[in-house]
């Protein structure tokens, strides 16, 4: 077995859905993009993508002496569509929906890296991430073979869409990489045209001052009045731009027990995130993905997507 099998033998042990491989010294296409976006201020309050910048467009500044990085996906609980909503509930993204993917990601880059470092040993090295490091994850799955990034930003898969949660392995090992993805978007614009913000500035750009995910989760303060009737019921996180993608009619289930929905979830009481104290919102959102907006977060959104059902005469209740 060639040690590029290898590698994505034990990726599969691990529980992973998608494996690739890429190579260091040669840097995806789209990375050329990130100090431009940067510029023009469409990271939004994230500075860390500004600080970490660097590291972010070349691994090896991460890794000493990294040659490969073994990109890695996995489905996440691709949810119901909107029809099965209720009306006047409030929406959670679907990653969102389950126990917090870090967790979920972290035990298989355990196991992963542990296979790894037995199959191989030192002096090779490895360090894996899953949207916890300076790495761009999508712009290197694409580099790998695992999809393209869409006009949504999103990576598409060409078999099972972009419900996908991706990780990158740093590695010093010298493997061969995988052909990249080819972008199949084509003329479809369904995802830029779905937009309620209009972030998708460009085929692919998102600007996430925009960004309904970013104003829901990421986002301090009051949400801008010009864009709250945007959020419509998102309270946390947004899937319009995946909902209306045709790549996504035959996406998978939820590769791991631990990623589908939870009932609470599916359907948020937002009215009761509204009489949360502190207490109740750690009780309530432990070891989930929703403790990244805090509880004032969390109670903003709930607040802003109740005044737009009341404005649609769609609130529980009427």
């Amino acid at each position: 077995m060639s040690p590029e099998d290898q590698v994505k033998a034990l990726a599969r042990a691990a529980g992973f859905s998608l494996c690739g491989i890429a190579r260091a010294d040669q840097p995806p296409q789209s990375l050329g993009g990130l100090r431009a976006w940067l510029s023009q201020g469409h990271h939004a309050g994230m500075a860390w993508m500004e600080r970490q910048a660097e590291k972010r467009l070349d691994p090896r500044k991460v890794l000493e002496g990294c040659q490969s990085l073994i990109c890695l996906g996995l489905y996440h609980d691709p949810g119901q569509g909107r029809e099965g909503e209720q009306q006047g509930a409030g929406r959670v993204a679907r990653y969102a929906r389950g126990e917090d993917y870090h967790r979920v990601m972290e035990r298989k880059l355990k196991a992963l890296e542990a296979g790894l470092a037995q199959a191989f040993p030192a002096p090779a090295s490895f360090r894996g991430y899953a949207d916890t490091g300076p790495v761009a994850e999508k712009a290197w799955a694409a580099a790998a073979g695992l999809g393209w990034q869409g006009k949504n930003s999103c990576l598409i898969n060409q078999d099972t869409g972009s419900y996908l949660l991706l990780a990158v392995v740093l590695s010093s090992l010298d493997l061969r990489a995988d052909a990249p993805g080819l972008d199949r978007c084509g003329n479809c614009q369904l995802c830029v045209e779905a937009c309620p913000t209009q972030a998708l500035v460009q085929p692919g750009v998102v600007d996430a001052r925009r960004c309904v995910s970013y104003l829901t989760i990421e986002h301090k303060g009051p949400t801008p009045e010009e864009l709250q009737a945007g959020i419509g019921n998102n309270a946390f996180g947004c899937d319009i731009c995946q909902e209306v993608c045709p790549w996504n009619r035959k996406a998978p289930a939820a590769a791991d027990e631990a990623l589908k929905a939870r009932p609470e979830l599916e359907q948020p009481d937002l009215r009761a995130w509204l009489a949360m104290d502190a207490e109740a919102f750690a009780l309530a959102f432990k070891h989930t993905a929703l403790k990244r907006a805090k509880l004032e977060g969390l109670q903003r959104n709930a607040g802003l997507v109740l005044s737009n059902m009341r404005k649609e005469g769609h609130a529980p209740g009427i």
